[in-house]
Parts: C-alpha cells; structure tokens; sequence
C-alpha cells in the first residue's frame, strides 16, 4: 500500500494556499475509469455518490485506484450521515466533499463525524485507512491537519450564512452547487438568471475575505471556459465526470448517425 500521507498534505496545502486546482468527477463504479482519469494531471479524483448509485464497497475500489496512480480522492456522499462517512473514511480517503452545507449546525455535525479529537468525535478504528494497523499512529496523528474537507454551498439558507460557516478553521474549500442554486432562488435550471449569478459572485466573494478556496464544475472543457470561470475567481475546477464524457459522446454519435443518413 503506498503511503498516502505525502500527496494528501500536497493537496491540502493547495487548498490552503488557494492555489489552482483541477479534478475530475467519476459516477461510475468501473475502476478503468478512474485508472484513466489519475493518469491525468488533475489533482484529486471526486467520487460522485450523491448522484448515482455507487455503493460504499465500489467506493472503497476507486479509492484504492486513485490510490494507485497517487491521487487523492474525495468522495462526495449522498447526505451527511455517518452511515457513509465512516466506512469511507477507514477505507482511505483523502477527504469529504460533503453536498447541501446550509448552516453551522450542519457544519458542526459533520466536523464531529469526519475529524479526530480535540476537534471532532470520530471514532477510532483500524482499516485500510491505517494501513490495517501498520500506520495507526502515523494515521490518527496526521488526519486532522491533512485531510480535506470540502462543503458544497447550494442553497440561498448557505449562501446567507456562509461567513458565519467559513470562520471554522477547518473548512478547506467551498464549492457551488449551481443546480440545487437556482432551484433554492426560484429559478430551476437557469443558471444565467442574474439573481442565481449574483449569488454565485457573492460565494467567490466571501471565500475570497476569508481566504478559502471556491470551486465549481466545468462540463464543456476548453482553455477558454477555465480562464473565464479563473477570471471569475475559481480556483479550483472540476473538469466534468465520466457521465459528462459518455452523454456529449453518445449525443455526437447521434448527430453524426442522422447526418450520414440525411447525406
């Protein structure tokens, strides 16, 4: 098993420092998958468990994946439960990207769950995470300060109170929700809707006074999208899902299909 101390503290210092950081999403379980994407330069791998229909035992194998080309890895669950958040966590890894953060009594119960005494109340255990009792102590020493936790902001109740939310020292990054947004502001699916992108600036803004990292997701990937969503003060991005890749593929498909017929 490889250590994976070194680039979990690379990614984590990264967020810190508000560098720019690129991931990638996978919503399927296939391991060729995620062994394709790691071979990439991005820096973390994002498991997509919120939704698809990934279970906790596929995770754990594109944990290992990712693992195996020195990725880090950051499931996002399907809710803030310790159902979920305990088995990923003893099986490795590198952090949380946890959905739907609206307040800081959901910020707390999720820091008790996903951090180590003195500052949260996760249990201890030994898994693949402490490398089956091989790295307990390295583990359990290191996990507070090099973990990542990531909260998503996706409603108008988050937006309003994420100063509040981002005073707590241990949050290492935001990331928008632009979907579940505009649905929470009244406008379903119109991400264009000036309201909807003045809540997202106001997001950008905000993590900038706190020097915390902002980041969102980027479907159609071209040089030219990620420099407008920089210059719009991302600094890190998601550069789409395996999902993403196979829709635009299958729809390419069948418009070449119709214009070979037509033709």
């Amino acid at each position: 098993m490889k250590n994976t101390l070194k680039f979990r503290k690379k990614l984590k210092s990264k967020f810190k420092n508000c560098d720019l950081i690129f991931g990638g999403w996978v919503s399927y379980p296939e391991v060729s998958i995620t062994e394709t994407f790691t071979s990439t330069e991005i820096d973390f791998l994002a498991i997509d468990m919120e939704h698809s229909s990934i279970s906790l035992e596929e995770a754990k194998k594109i944990i290992i994946s990712s693992h195996g080309n020195e990725t880090p890895c950051l499931p996002r669950q399907v809710s803030h439960t310790n159902i979920f958040t305990k088995p990923l966590l003893e099986f490795g890894c590198d952090g949380m990207i946890f959905p739907m953060v609206n307040n800081l009594n959901d910020l707390k119960n999720i820091i008790n769950d996903f951090k180590y005494s003195p500052i949260g109340k996760r249990s201890y255990g030994l898994n693949r995470a402490q490398n089956y009792g091989f790295k307990f102590d390295e583990y359990v020493n290191e996990w507070n300060d090099s973990s990542s936790l990531i909260i998503q902001i996706e409603s108008k109740e988050g937006v309003n109170n994420l100063s509040e939310i981002l005073k707590n020292e241990n949050v290492d990054g935001v990331m928008i929700g632009p979907y579940d947004l505009a649905g929470s502001y009244g406008y379903p699916g119109n991400l264009e809707h000036e309201i909807v992108k003045d809540a997202c600036k106001k997001v950008i803004d905000i993590c900038k006074q706190n020097n915390k990292s902002c980041g969102t997701q980027i479907t159609d990937i071209s040089s030219q999208n990620i420099s407008e969503k920089i210059n719009q003060g991302y600094n890190f991005i998601i550069l789409s899902s395996d999902l993403f890749v196979l829709w635009k593929w299958a729809e390419d498909i069948n418009k070449t299909i119709k214009e070979v017929k037509i033709g």
